[in-house]
């Protein structure tokens, strides 16, 4: 069960990080529910890294990190 929880949580990350490609949908309320859910975990990690790379990548050592979780579970 916490296994079919985090593999769903990985999708809501995936899906946050492919909408933020595409500015017209920034205002759509499922959206907004994405990125509120993404930020709660992506949030420490962006404050971690460093603010000059030129690319996010707190989604992918989330997503990372989440399948060490599911390895060690």
């Amino acid at each position: 069960m916490i296994r079919l929880i985090i593999k769903f949580y990985i999708l809501i990350l995936l899906a946050d990080m492919v909408l933020s490609y595409f500015p017209q949908f920034h205002n759509n309320e499922i959206v907004k529910n994405i990125r509120k859910a993404a930020d709660f975990t992506e949030r420490p990690i962006r404050k971690l890294l460093p603010p000059d790379l030129p690319f996010d990548f707190s989604p992918l050592v989330v997503i990372l990190l989440l399948n060490l979780l599911m390895a060690i579970w």
